[in-house]
C-alpha cells in the first residue's frame, strides 16, 4: 500500500503517478490510522489491486476530486462534506453508505496543570489559546462549533481560537503545548494518550457519522465498490473498531 497524502495536489499540477492498478481512497484526515490498515488488509485480498491513500480535511478532498484529481472512494468525517459533494454530481449516490462514527473531545496536553474539565472552563482568564478545525473547511470544526453553540460558549470561545487546517494539525497543537486545549475526535485523542488527554467528552447536537461513496468519475468504479464494501464487511469494521471508530 502506497500512503500519498499530496498525490492529489501534484495530480492537479500535471504529474501524473497514478496506473491503471490503483486506487485512490481520499479520506477524511481523522481516518489515517484506520484506514491505512483496512488499505493493507484490502491489499491482501486483493493482490493486483494498489491502494493509494490520501488524507486531508475533507472539505479539502473535495475540492481535490471537483478540480480533477484521480479518486475512486471518498470517505468523509461528516454529513456536509458528503452533501457538497452529492450536490457537486462527484459522487454516485447510489453508494453512499455511513460506516463509523465518533466522538467528540476536549483535550490538553498531558502535563497541563489547568483546571479544565469541559468547554465551560474555557471562558477562564487563564486559557489563551483554543485549537480546533476550521468550521468552514473542516467537519471538526463544525461539529465544535455547534456544539458550543448549542452550550452558549462559541463566542467566548472563538475569541480564543487557533484555526487547524485539519483535526490532526488541531491535535499537534494541544500534543506540543502550544495552547491550552484543543477539540479533536476520541480517535485521535487515542493515538496520543502520552502527550494529550481528555479532559471532557463533548456532546453535539448531530451524532458524527462517517459517508463513503465511489467517486462519480472513477475510473474503476467495481473495485471502489468493492474496497467500500470491505470497509463495511465484518473484517472493515473489526479494523475500524481497533482505532476506537464505532458503528453508525
Amino acid at each position: 500500500m502506497r500512503l500519498r497524502p499530496l498525490v492529489a495536489l501534484l495530480l492537479l499540477t500535471g504529474v501524473s503517478t497514478v496506473s491503471a492498478a490503483d486506487l485512490v481512497v481520499s479520506a477524511a484526515s481523522s481516518l489515517t490510522d484506520a484506514f491505512q490498515a483496512v488499505g493493507k488488509a484490502y491489499e491482501a485480498k486483493h493482490p493486483d489491486t494498489h491502494v493509494i491513500l490520501n488524507f486531508a480535511a475533507s472539505d479539502v478532498l473535495l475540492r481535490q476530486i471537483t478540480s480533477g484529481a484521480p479518486a475512486d472512494v471518498f470517505a468523509s468525517a461528516d454529513q456536509a462534506a458528503m452533501d457538497k459533494a452529492a450536490a457537486a454530481k462527484a459522487i454516485d449516490p447510489a453508494t453512499r453508505m455511513d460506516f463509523a462514527s465518533n466522538r467528540l473531545v476536549l483535550v490538553v496536553p498531558h502535563d497541563s496543570k489547568a483546571t479544565i474539565r469541559g468547554p465551560a472552563d474555557l471562558k477562564a482568564d487563564g486559557v489563551k489559546r483554543v485549537a480546533y478545525g476550521d468550521p468552514a473547511s473542516v467537519p471538526v470544526g463544525r461539529y465544535t462549533k455547534a456544539a458550543l453553540e448549542q452550550q452558549g460558549l462559541w463566542d467566548a470561545v472563538s475569541a480564543k481560537g487557533v484555526l487547524a487546517q485539519n483535526v490532526r494539525q488541531s491535535l499537534d497543537y494541544v500534543a506540543r503545548g502550544e495552547v491550552d486545549a484543543g477539540f479533536v475526535f476520541a480517535t485521535d485523542a487515542a493515538i496520543m494518550k502520552d502527550k494529550v488527554k481528555v479532559a471532557a467528552t463533548v456532546p453535539t447536537p448531530k451524532p458524527i457519522t462517517y459517508p463513503i461513496a465511489v467517486v462519480a468519475g472513477s475510473k474503476q468504479p467495481a473495485d471502489a465498490a468493492a474496497f467500500e464494501a470491505f470497509v463495511q464487511s465484518a473484517e472493515g469494521r473489526s479494523i475500524l473498531a481497533g482505532f476506537g471508530f464505532e458503528a453508525p
